[in-house]
């Protein structure tokens, strides 16, 4: 028996990595009577048959684990957002933040095309990068022209699961090709070099960038807070945790009682005033869901 990570999943084989070797298996009969289904960047035990071949005996346990991409034990969320084509959306990257955070996974904010800026828009652009690093994001900028930001961002994958979520068209593509110019990711298709036609099964595989393994596939298809309780939506505002032990009432939602230091935090400058605004809209959206039965 051996111990290794589960690196891609095609067609019910599980390819999983063990030091420099990748074994072909198959997931055992009692996983399926578990209902349970192996996930790329599992942990798994394993039985090897030979070189080549084994089966999966033992899924460790996750850390976590996202639906779309299903993928299990990611360490960070590389969220790429552009300057503009498509403009900047603060409420966008906040959806992005919340859902990352709620699933325990460290976010990284990546800002593309800023040399496509004019002088106003970079000027308001700046005051958001300065808003999310007071709140504590890392927040890295990178233009088309250069490789600014892409030694900065390097480093950050060393030994970690990374996914790469965005809207289309923000340059995902263009950043992981400057990384590893080897992938030739086509533009526009994160996902082209593994051949994938109309025909071909789509499937997640962790490629190995730099000293880290990145998931090769556009993250977060589903940007609904399916997961979320209102109740717990503040705890993903990590501005709003740290202000919020100055309320006078304990799980204060920072929205209609007395004495809550976060509305006054809002009100003296102290939290951005839109980010608050996204909070309100994300509570009531989470409040309207319809139940799931």
């Amino acid at each position: 028996m051996a111990e290794g990570k589960i690196v891609k999943a095609l067609s019910g084989f599980y390819y999983v990595k063990e030091g420099q070797t990748v074994y072909q298996c198959r997931g055992r009969g009692v996983f399926r009577k578990k209902n349970v289904t192996p996930l790329v960047g599992d942990y798994v035990v394993f039985q090897a048959e030979n070189e080549q071949e084994g089966y999966l005996l033992e899924i460790k346990e996750r850390k976590n684990e996202l639906v779309r991409p299903p993928i299990a034990n990611v360490d960070q969320g590389i969220l790429v957002f552009s300057a503009v084509e498509p403009d900047f959306s603060p409420i966008l990257l906040d959806r992005f933040l919340v859902l990352v955070e709620s699933k325990d996974i460290m976010p990284i904010i990546v800002i593309t095309k800023m040399d496509l800026l004019d002088e106003t828009t970079k000027e308001q652009l700046e005051q958001y990068v300065q808003d999310y690093r007071h709140i504590g994001y890392n927040v890295i900028k990178t233009s088309i022209k250069t490789s600014d930001g892409i030694k900065e961002l390097l480093p950050l994958l060393d030994g970690k699961v990374s996914v790469f979520a965005g809207q289309s068209g923000v340059g995902k593509s263009s950043l992981l090709n400057a990384i590893r110019p080897e992938l030739q990711l086509k533009t526009g298709a994160i996902s082209h070099h593994l051949g994938r036609g109309k025909h071909t099964t789509r499937h997640v595989e962790l490629i190995e960038i730099g000293n880290g393994l990145v998931a090769d596939t556009p993250g977060f298809s589903s940007l609904e807070f399916i997961d979320i309780e209102a109740a717990d939506l503040n705890l993903y505002f990590p501005e709003m945790v740290k202000w919020s032990e100055g309320c006078k009432f304990r799980g204060c939602q920072h929205i209609n009682e007395p004495k809550c230091a976060v509305k006054e935090a809002v009100q003296a400058g102290d939290i951005p005033v839109y980010r608050y605004e996204h909070y309100l809209q994300f509570y009531e959206e989470i409040k309207d869901r319809k139940p799931r039965f």
